[in-house]
Formats: structure tokens, C-alpha cells, sequence
């Protein structure tokens, strides 16, 4: 009873958290003609709501796709779908066809914040206690303290309640179903999973590790038996979930081929404004987008990406565990969001959900991580006059970690989780002892290294040809520390 009691109090303090962030600035917040991320959501509202499903990813003089053109999957469409309707039942003037372009009121940033905060009670924030009450090996006390990190974690809380996204779905989705495959709940993981990738396409990050830890626990089964059996539940339940979401969208070949073409726009080039990836730090010195042709850019980008994640899957596949399962989780989002095509700097949220589940195991690496991938949106959340909002939660998470894992206690080899690296190390350089001292060293460095760069881009004018340098810095930190 007592747990519950406490992790009720861990739950409204991260509401407590998101709502008020919530009452600040949002993005393009009086900023026509285009606004930003916010008006996008809205606009989605408006053409599911008074266009058939048909028209809703075509070009049309109702339909402007320049103009934040749907370019989710359907189950985003069907979302906002839903959202329209209550908005309808509330003012019908926020979705009215063409009028309501760039509607701005506090009584509309009441209501879209509001469906922000369902999203999350009803998909994410049970998925996140669910998980943590599901840990094993560690105390009840740590099972809470591990909830209301995940739930503090800045970088989430930012973007969808601050930025203004839903990525708490999508992600709520994928914690729902790592929860199933991690418990042999395999199908109704799989389904949760398949919602995941059907409410945003990015999805696919987190696909090969799920793709290979069911695949190894089929072999593990063996294919003769009852693996085989799993392996068709499995196939069954992946092609059922994805009839249904695009049945609409399967009546025609043209509509198939144009939720395609917008979910994956190619021609929107390698990387998208000052993300912390290999092609974005490249850039500096080697114009990529100039220099090679877009689809040699797309095989390149594929073959760095794929060799990159492959050791880890093949691992899995072979060696099928919960943990591997996790570290998988990570490596892959990470392998994605540095090497692929067309990243967005909030992609890092991808990578931060798996660095979340793993933050029990090796809380000092996962801490580091999460604050840096929170520092490397600062160009974004200042371009939506959010550094309050980020310096407060950001603190709050750290303080939160410090006092819940005492990280910096836990920061020998073995709690590294680099024992194996170090010993391997020490066969050519019997003096490498320092590992520990060296990466504490780093955490220092980096910490100051963030501190500075935000006091610089916030006070300092950058030099007059050079007007993105400090952002630029800032945006790069994650991939650079």
C-alpha cells in the first residue's frame, strides 16, 4: 500500500512538472505565416476533420502540403481526428476549414495542452510505473526513485509540453511494448509496437532490436516447434495491426504510394536545422548536401547506419535476454540518430526512452546521457524562449538523480558496467587504471562545457558572419561531448 501511496505522489509531482511548463511559450507563438509545431498540430485537426480521408496527404487548394502537410502515419491522423471533434463540440473556430489558420487564443492553448496531458495518463505515464514496478533485483524505494526520474526527464517534458508534440504517444506506445516482450507478453508487445511505428514513423529506430529479440526467442523455441508457432502469432499480429491502421489508405495504389512519399520525404536532405549527428558536425568542415548527389547521400547514410547497429542485433538475435534487449535499445537509436537520413534534432528523444529504462543499471552513464541529450535541443528551446522552463527542469531531473542513484558514488568499472572493456584494455597498456577517474573528469568538463555555452548564447552577440555560432556549438554538444 505504502509503494502505491509513493508512487502516487511521484506521478502527481510529474504532472505538477508538465503543467507547468505547460503555461509557457509554445513554438511559433505569434510568429506567422508558418508558426510553428503548435499550428502544425492544429492545422492536422482541421483537414481530418473536414476533408475526406482521401484528400487528407494530397495537394489540393484545400489541402495546401506546404503548409504543414500531414506527414505522419495514420494513426497520428486518426488522433487528431479524435482531437477535432472535441474541438468542434468546444469552438468550432479553431478548426474551421481556411479560417482557422494560425488560431491563437488562451483558451485554445488551454485545450490543446489539456490533450497533451490525456496522451500522457493514458498511454505513457502507466507505462512508465508499470515498468518500474516490474524491475526486478532492486528495492521498492529504488523502483519509485527510478519512476520519478523517468518522469522528470527534461527533454520529453520540454518538446511536448513546452515545444508542443505528442511524442509522449508514440513512445508511450514502444514502452508498452517493451514491457510485453520483456514480460513473454510477445503479442500483445508486438501489437503495442506496431501502434508505436503506426503513430510516427520514426518509430523505426527502436524496429531491429524488437525485430531480433523476437527472432532470437523464436530460434531459442526452436523453429521446428514451438518457435515456429510464435514466429506465425508474431507475423499474424504485425500484418493485422497494419491492415487496420491503413485499411482507409489501401483502397487505391496512388493513396498507399502518397502516405508513403510523406512519411519518407527524401528530397528534405540529410539532416534538419543544427541536430547533434555525424552529418551535422561534418557539415562544419565538408558540405555533404553540396557536394554528392541526394541519393548517394541515401546509400550512405543506410551503410553507415546499418553496420554501425549490426554487431548489437546479431548479439541479440544469438543471445535473446531482457538486458540485451535494453542495451540493444540504445545502441540502435543511437546508431540511428547519428547515421541516417533526414534527422530532426528532437529524434534524441528516441534515444533517451531506452537510456531511461536502462538508468537502474548504470544510473551515472544514463544521467550524463539525459542531460546532455536535453543541452543538445537548447537552439530549439530558445527559439521558443524556453531557457527558463529547461534550466529549472533540467536541475530538477539532476537533482532528482543525484539523490535517488547517488551517481557519482557509482562510478567504479564494475558499475560502469566496464569491467570487460578495461581488462581487455590493460593486456597492452598494463597502466591504464584510470578509467573511472578519466570519465568523472569528462562528466566535469562537459558539464561546464554546457554551462558556458548556454551563458554565451544567451548574453554574447556571435560575431556578425557567423550569426548561428553559438547555436550551432550548442546544438552539437550532445554528439561532440
Amino acid at each position: 500500500m505504502e509503494k502505491w501511496y509513493l508512487m502516487t505522489i511521484v506521478v502527481l509531482i510529474g504532472l505538477t512538472v508538465r503543467w507547468t511548463v505547460s503555461l509557457n511559450s509554445y513554438s511559433g507563438a505569434g510568429k506567422p505565416p508558418m508558426f510553428g509545431d503548435y499550428e502544425a498540430q492544429r492545422h492536422w485537426q482541421e483537414i481530418t476533420f473536414n476533408l475526406p480521408v482521401k484528400q487528407w496527404y494530397f495537394n489540393s487548394s484545400d489541402n495546401n502540403l506546404q503548409y504543414w502537410g500531414l506527414d505522419y502515419p495514420p494513426l497520428t491522423a486518426y488522433h487528431s481526428l479524435l482531437c477535432a471533434y472535441v474541438a468542434k463540440f468546444i469552438n468550432p473556430d479553431w478548426i474551421a476549414l481556411h479560417t482557422s489558420r494560425g488560431y491563437e487564443s488562451q483558451a485554445h492553448k488551454l485545450f490543446m495542452r489539456t490533450t497533451v496531458l490525456i496522451a500522457d495518463l493514458l498511454i505513457y505515464i502507466p507505462a512508465v510505473v508499470l515498468y518500474c514496478c516490474c524491475l526486478k533485483d532492486i528495492s521498492t524505494k529504488k523502483k519509485i526513485a527510478n519512476a520519478l526520474c523517468i518522469l522528470l526527464y527534461p527533454g520529453l517534458i520540454l518538446i511536448d509540453y513546452g515545444h508542443f508534440q505528442y511524442n509522449s504517444v508514440s513512445l508511450g506506445f514502444a514502452l508498452w511494448g517493451v514491457l510485453g516482450v520483456s514480460c513473454d507478453w510477445d503479442l500483445l508487445g508486438s501489437l503495442a509496437f506496431c501502434l508505436a511505428i503506426n503513430y510516427k514513423q520514426m518509430e523505426l529506430y527502436h524496429s531491429l532490436p524488437f525485430f531480433c529479440f523476437l527472432l532470437g526467442k523464436c530460434f531459442k523455441k526452436g523453429l521446428r516447434g514451438k518457435g515456429f508457432v510464435l514466429l506465425v502469432k508474431l507475423a499474424c499480429t504485425v500484418v493485422a495491426s497494419f491492415v487496420l491502421c491503413w485499411l482507409p489508405f489501401f483502397t487505391e495504389r496512388e493513396q498507399t504510394l502518397q502516405v508513403l512519399r510523406r512519411l519518407f520525404p527524401v528530397d528534405r536532405g540529410l539532416f534538419e536545422d543544427k541536430v547533434a549527428n555525424i552529418w551535422c558536425s561534418f557539415n562544419v568542415f565538408l558540405k555533404i548536401r553540396d557536394i554528392l548527389p541526394r541519393h548517394i547521400q541515401l546509400i550512405m547514410s543506410f551503410c553507415f547506419t546499418f553496420l554501425s547497429l549490426l554487431p548489437a542485433c546479431i548479439k541479440l538475435i544469438l543471445q535473446p535476454s531482457s538486458k540485451g534487449f535494453k542495451f540493444t535499445l540504445v545502441s540502435c537509436a543511437l546508431s540511428f540518430f547519428l547515421f541516417s537520413f533526414q534527422v530532426h534534432e528532437k529524434s534524441i528523444l528516441l534515444v533517451s526512452l531506452p537510456v531511461c529504462l536502462v538508468l537502474s543499471e548504470i544510473p551515472f552513464m544514463s544521467t550524463w546521457f539525459l542531460l546532455v541529450s536535453t543541452f543538445s535541443l537548447l537552439p530549439l528551446l530558445l527559439k521558443d524562449e524556453l531557457l527558463m522552463p529547461s534550466v529549472v527542469t533540467t536541475m530538477a531531473f539532476f537533482l532528482a538523480c543525484v539523490t535517488s542513484f547517488s551517481i557519482f558514488e557509482k562510478t567504479s568499472e564494475e558499475e560502469l558496467q566496464l569491467k570487460s572493456f578495461s581488462i581487455s584494455v590493460r593486456k597492452y597498456l598494463p597502466c591504464f587504471t584510470f578509467l573511472s577517474r578519466m570519465i568523472q573528469y569528462l562528466f566535469l568538463i562537459s558539464v561546464i562545457t554546457m554551462v558556458l555555452l548556454t551563458l554565451m548564447t544567451v548574453t554574447l552577440d556571435p560575431p556578425q558572419k557567423l550569426p548561428d555560432l553559438f547555436s550551432v556549438l550548442a546544438g552539437r554538444g550532445g554528439s561532440s561531448l
